[in-house]
């Protein structure tokens, strides 16, 4: 049985108690009055947030098996901003690390100078809903949408860069650029919608993320872009991907290392590599950069990420 602890990667937490129980693993979220501890075989804590490392040291004193999911991406550049010391105590207590990447496995390993063995990489997924791919007519009827778009999904906040993007659409006069997500700083949200030109830019609000119109949005646009300043990758990329979208995401993060070549990468602190990205993407044969979705679905589906958790749980146990 899996015991999970909510902190951090609320997403992967909740994916994984769906899917687990289909490869036979019984899981239960943590209650904070009913630990209920002896009646499981492993916990996995999410997150390094401050103070967890003392969670983490009464569950080895318990003796369970500890598997940590990190959410860090810390690179030799940016150590100096992250409390190291209590990072690196929480993750030696952890029988097994989980990671998004192999790449993201190499960097903590080697920042905070931990044997890479203890490191597993699990992919993120994707959602069964997003088999499902709806004409693009859904998403352009309800929302009234004509022409060219290039479409970005998530939060409004500096982490995903909208307003480098929106001032890169100069690059595409004849593209509108749509935003859909909740608006985390809206101070940021406003200086967002002044910096592209009027009418070049709608915000249509967020849309829950198992809406047959979200899936049509991906399959309606022309371009999705997603130039954050760092992803692991993001879970709208994988389902941009799955809806077979072209790509054009940021080179921060392990992205490569799920898209390979099928996606345009951008610098995200460089609007001009944006606006390269953009028109390259948009210039190029329309096979290019657009993921095949078959594909995205067998590698990255829920179904099969936790397949290989299950097995990390089995080596720990």
């Amino acid at each position: 049985m899996a015991f999970h602890t909510p902190g951090g990667g609320e997403v992967q937490l909740l994916a994984y108690r769906d899917h687990l129980p289909q490869v036979g693993v019984d899981v239960t979220l943590f209650d904070l009055w009913k630990p209920r501890f002896d009646e499981h075989d492993v916990v996995h804590f999410f997150s390094c947030v401050g103070g967890s490392v003392h969670f983490c040291d009464f569950v080895k004193r318990l003796g369970k098996p500890l598997v940590i999911t990190s959410s860090l991406w810390i690179t030799e550049e940016t150590q100096h901003l992250y409390p190291m010391d209590e990072i690196r105590a929480q993750l030696s207590l952890a029988d097994r690390v989980i990671t998004n990447s192999e790449m993201e496995s190499d960097t903590l390993a080697k920042v905070l100078g931990l044997d890479r063995s203890r490191f597993e990489s699990v992919y993120n997924g994707v959602d069964a809903v997003f088999q499902d791919r709806p004409s693009p007519s859904l998403f352009r009827q309800r929302f009234d949408v004509e022409g060219q778009f290039v479409l970005n999904v998530g939060n409004i906040e500096p982490r995903k860069n909208q307003l480098r993007l929106a001032q890169a659409m100069d690059a595409l006069p004849n593209h509108t650029l749509i935003l859909i997500g909740h608006v985390r700083d809206p101070s940021y949200f406003q200086q967002v919608m002044a910096a592209a030109s009027p009418g070049r830019i709608r915000y249509l609000g967020p849309v829950d993320h198992h809406d047959a119109l979200l899936r049509s949005a991906y399959r309606a646009c022309d371009l999705f872009c997603l130039p954050s300043t760092l992803e692991t990758p993001g879970l709208a990329a994988l389902e941009a991907a799955s809806q077979g979208c072209k790509l054009v995401i940021t080179e921060e993060g392990s992205t490569r290392e799920y898209f390979h070549n099928s996606a345009a990468y951008i610098s995200p602190l460089d609007t001009d590599s944006i606006r390269k990205g953009l028109v390259r993407a948009a210039n190029e044969p329309d096979g290019a950069f657009r993921p095949d979705p078959l594909s995205i679905w067998n590698q990255f589906a829920w179904q099969k990420v936790v397949e290989k958790l299950k097995k990390v749980y089995e080596g720990v146990c």
